[in-house]
């Protein structure tokens, strides 16, 4: 899978987890997420990570998930790459 075919899954990913009704084209690469989208709140990221682990297939230990792993679009997938070809 290219990076840009893995960004356009996640966004996908985003925009259905978080109910927005914008399209993935909407969110720029760089968008950032914590902060910037009222919607991404500490739920949300329960429920993105959760999904990321059942659709990429891994696990991530608690200490992982740091703020900067969801700043933005870019890293999360930055995350993804780097847990699903690390498992």
């Amino acid at each position: 899978m290219t990076k840009a075919q893995l960004t356009l899954e996640i966004k996908q990913l985003l925009i259905e987890i978080l109910s927005l009704e914008i399209g993935p084209e909407d969110l720029d690469d760089d968008a950032l997420l914590l902060g910037d989208i009222p919607e991404f709140d500490s739920m949300a990221i329960v429920s993105v990570i959760t999904a990321l682990e059942e659709n990429y297939g891994f696990a991530t230990a608690d200490d992982e998930l740091t703020a900067e792993v969801f700043e933005s679009i870019e890293t999360v997938v930055a995350f993804v790459t780097e847990r699903a070809s690390a498992s």
